[in-house]
């Protein structure tokens, strides 16, 4: 069995904070993004845009960006809207939910866009 790995996340040290599904993996590329939302669009949830400081990302609040685009499946008009998020908002981390209407939950979250945490 291999030697288990600490990732030395502290709450003290913003740029060493691991948050989410892919927080422990290099910052996705355009074309994973765009894998993410096509995935989002092919499970029929409805994707949704949030963002936040880096120093607030351990917190449960997060800005949602517009309102949910419920039924949206134009996966280009996403892509759009989350890089107007980015853009308005160039220091904070934007993430990217897929919300679930019949569970009534999350069907997914994941930071698409990391701000800057120094």
């Amino acid at each position: 069995m291999s030697e288990m790995q600490d990732y030395k996340s502290r709450v003290s040290d913003p740029s060493s904070r691991k948050f989410e599904t892919f927080s422990y993996l290099p910052a996705l590329t355009e074309a994973e993004i765009r894998k993410q939302v096509e995935y989002i669009v092919s499970k029929g949830l409805n994707p949704a845009v949030e963002h936040t400081e880096p120093e607030n990302q351990m917190d449960n609040y997060w800005y949602m960006w517009k309102l949910p685009m419920f039924g949206e499946t134009d996966i280009d008009a996403i892509l759009a809207e989350c890089k107007s998020c980015k853009d308005a908002n160039p220091g904070n981390h934007v993430r990217l939910i897929g919300y679930d209407n019949f569970k009534q939950s999350l069907g997914a979250s994941m930071v698409i866009y990391r701000g800057n945490t120094k």
